[in-house]
């Protein structure tokens, strides 16, 4: 072999062990002014998690509370495997805080690696309306969807491959955004909101607040269609938020003809996003990442050249 041929073995090897670098993620404001309903002013928003706060797989995690100005961030995945699809990223936390790390960032960081552009919502909380925790949280996720949709052409999105995803209380959001449709929560407020507000498919990770306590079925207003999209779920048997949040929903999904795949494991609690453990309910991306694959949402996988 010639020094010559041996550089360029060299290079490559290097070259391909360089991982794939996603593009600097870009921070928009979901709302020209005030956000609908908004009457009072919160604290600062800040990271509520104490010294001693609960860890997940031995880290920590951002609490992040006093949301008043919603936003989105755009996690672009690298061109070369860009597949044109796009997932916002609805975060848990009771409605009180957003788990902003463990439930969105690192969220983004597994779509971009599967060529997903990621849009990380940072939604309203502490809830504002007792009656309707989820109220504020549905509107900003229905406009970050009608956001996302117009940038379509500018992003180079498949407009058939918008989704949403969430966790926990962000599941339930992401649930009633799917659910809702093009039915908006709020009284448009510019042109961005002429734009569908409706995902294209779900993907829900242990839900709460979809659930009738009293009586074992879903809340009254929950209403699924024909037209409801495809939905994945995830949760575990011995969840304290009920597995019938998802069970029940996917239910409804088969009995109006629409797809879905339910993944129900028999032990892994609540609130592991994406870190691993050595339980198998910690895998549930990688079942994820196959449905997408199979139902067509990563299109081709070929990338952009």
């Amino acid at each position: 072999m010639s020094r010559v041929s041996a550089f360029l073995l060299m290079l490559f090897a290097c070259c391909a062990s360089v991982p794939v670098q996603a593009e600097k993620p870009d921070m928009i404001n979901l709302w020209p002014a005030t956000p609908p309903g908004e009457t009072k002013e919160l604290p600062p928003e800040a990271d509520t998690t104490k010294p001693d706060g609960q860890l997940i797989a031995g880290r920590r995690v951002i609490r992040l509370g006093n949301v008043s100005t919603p936003m989105m961030t755009v996690y672009r995945p690298a061109r070369e495997i860009d597949t044109d699809a796009v997932v916002i990223v609805c975060p848990g936390g009771g409605h009180h805080i957003l788990a902003y790390d463990l439930e969105g960032t690192e969220v983004a960081e597994w779509l971009t690696s599967i060529g997903v552009t990621a849009v990380v919502l940072k939604y309203r909380v502490p809830f504002r309306d007792p009656e309707n925790r989820s109220g504020a949280a549905v509107q900003d996720a229905q406009r970050a969807m009608s956001l996302v949709r117009g940038h379509c052409e500018e992003w180079g999105i498949d407009p058939a491959r918008i989704g949403v995803c969430g966790f926990s209380a962000g599941g339930e959001v992401a649930a009633l955004t799917a659910i809702f449709g093009d039915e908006r929560t709020y009284d448009a407020v510019d042109g961005a909101d002429r734009v569908s507000c409706r995902p294209e498919f779900a993907i829900i990770v242990y839900p709460g607040g979809l659930l009738d306590k009293d009586e074992l079925k879903l809340r009254d207003y929950i209403k699924v269609t024909d037209k409801t999209p495809p939905m994945f779920f995830a949760h575990a048997m011995d969840d304290r938020v009920s597995p019938l949040n998802s069970v029940l929903l996917f239910t409804e999904l088969k009995r109006a003809g629409v797809t879905g795949e339910l993944h129900v494991y028999s032990a892994g609690g609540h609130g592991y996003g994406l870190r691993k453990t050595d339980m198998p309910v910690t895998h549930w991306p990688e079942q994820c990442e196959q449905w997408m694959r199979v139902s067509g949402l990563l299109g081709s996988n070929e990338g952009k050249q």
